[in-house]
């Protein structure tokens, strides 16, 4: 069993309260560590050691060149531990070995993109006069306060810390209660990398608790969140009482539309996908199928067909396909969001069940789900579920698609599946969301934007706009030599 402490100030720790936590694999609801519970004392004490660390100036007056040296340290060292951490994300998460085998690969892809981007040339300079120039530089917001979720543990975390680290930040990261223990694996990394003491620190504990302190202090510059809509927008009216800079990735409901045009069999692998990969707890998972009129039936008949055979098991089985749910308390969400579909009146086509068999008795597994017959306003169509529940819409042609795969709060992402390219773009480009596919779904580059439309967020992820949200970017006026202004006349 692991014990798993906080790390702050170049020091591992436990909580102030002495408080612990038991984390449990969600493939068998057994204990694999305990994690120190922190308090609101510890993250106000990280806080205030990642304050002091910035204002000295340790860090952020360091060369682009030795910060990027840092985070190539640290892509090496996660290369050479990736085995280990991966199977650790299988454990404490439940997904796939190779699902978390590739959240390692992007992170080591993810910290080494940042490395090599603040190294390139960048900056502006403009002829504002005779002798006058206008420069633009990038500079460090400050302390950072990193909040992350349970299902990317490992990947939304290094997400927000290389950029945020390579600006010249320094940082607090709140795992999620349920996944720290790839966190507290990379804090061991930041250790060996040699990262300074006090810019990398480690808090965790209940967001009601730790999360809030991280909000809500003043001594805190930025905060990114990734997590649920409704507690973004609780951050955001917290934040804006001492206009603290915010990024956040929210919540989602994606459409994903199927003309029927489309070669079948294609389109259904790829529904399948879309939504029961990772169990359905993936913020961009299409969890709504809208499917043109005239394939309806025969496209839904054969997608529940192919359903029923999706192989449930632990993650770390080869044979496993899809794995449990992140904790009992979710699961029992997702069974109730699946009574609220039937009350509603829509059609349990398939699934909708826990799994209480075939080495699934002691885990948190949910068959998976499909809903037919389903209306715009129903809470399964307008919701996030964030689980194995797929609800099936009808369109009877193209205006008819965009109208439905608008018709949320939401906006974070939506594919399109037609042989027409031409039609497919005409489509997707007025698709409300900010990640979007074009036969094709999940594909994911470090270099492009990641962020939402409407109530799914605000800012972008990834790629040079990552870089932008954990920076102040500063005009510098240089005249050559000073002039008389001439504007008062004694």
């Amino acid at each position: 069993m692991l014990e798993l402490n906080m790390y702050i100030d170049g020091k591992w720790i436990s909580s102030t309260s002495g408080e612990k936590r038991e984390v449990i694999n969600p493939a068998n609801g057994e204990l694999i560590a305990v994690a120190a519970e922190g308090a609101a004392e510890d993250a106000k004490y990280a806080i205030s050691v990642a304050r002091k660390t910035f204002d000295s100036g340790i860090w952020s007056t360091l060369p682009f060149k030795t910060r990027a040296k840092y985070l190539h340290k640290i892509a090496n060292l996660l290369e050479e531990n990736a085995e280990e951490i991966a199977m650790l994300e299988t454990l404490n998460n439940g997904k796939m070995l190779l699902a978390a085998k590739t959240d390692v690969q992007n992170t080591i892809d993810c910290f080494r993109y940042y490395a090599s981007l603040i190294t390139q040339p960048e900056g502006e300079m403009f002829n504002v006069g005779d002798s006058v120039q206008t420069i633009v530089i990038r500079e460090p917001i400050g302390v950072c306060s990193l909040i992350v979720p349970w299902n990317f543990p490992l990947l939304m975390a290094a997400w927000q810390i290389a950029p945020a680290l390579v600006a010249g930040n320094t940082f607090i990261l709140k795992p999620s209660e349920i996944t720290p223990v790839t966190a507290v694996k990379l804090f061991e990394i930041f250790e060996k990398a040699g990262v300074p003491a006090g810019v990398a620190n480690l808090v965790m504990g209940p967001g009601s608790i730790v999360g809030s302190e991280m909000v809500d202090s003043n001594l805190v510059d930025k905060l990114a969140f990734i997590g649920g809509t409704e507690t973004g927008q609780n951050i955001m009216r917290v934040a804006a009482e001492n206009t603290k800079k915010i990024s956040l990735e929210l919540g989602g409901k994606s459409p994903n539309i199927v003309f029927a045009d489309n070669d079948l069999e294609i389109a259904v692998d790829n529904a399948l996908f879309n939504i029961f990969f990772n169990s359905g707890q993936v913020c961009t998972a299409a969890s709504r199928l809208l499917i043109e009129e005239s394939i309806h039936d025969q496209f839904v008949e054969r997608l529940i067909e192919r359903a029923k055979k999706i192989v449930i098991g632990h993650g770390n089985k080869s044979t496993s396909e899809m794995g449990p749910l992140v904790s009992e308390a979710h699961m029992q969400k997702v069974l109730r969001y699946i009574e609220i579909g039937k009350q509603e009146g829509a059609t349990l086509a398939s699934g909708g069940n826990r799994i209480i068999d075939n080495g699934c008795e002691n885990g948190f597994f949910v068959e998976p789900t499909i809903f037919t017959n389903t209306r715009p306003d129903m809470r399964i169509v307008q919701e996030e579920i964030f689980g194995p529940v797929l609800v099936i819409q009808k369109f009877k042609d193209e205006e008819e698609a965009i109208t439905l795969a608008n018709d949320t709060v939401f906006g974070l992402a939506g594919a399109v599946f037609c042989k027409d390219i031409e039609k497919a773009m005409r489509v997707v480009k007025k698709i409300q969301a900010g990640i979007t596919w074009v036969n094709c779904y999940h594909v994911a580059t470090i270099q492009a934007p990641w962020g939402g439309y409407k109530q799914s967020g605000i800012g972008r992820g990834l790629g040079i706009f990552g870089l932008d949200e954990f920076s102040e970017i500063k005009q510098i006026n240089v005249s050559y030599k000073a002039h008389p202004v001439g504007w008062f006349s004694n």
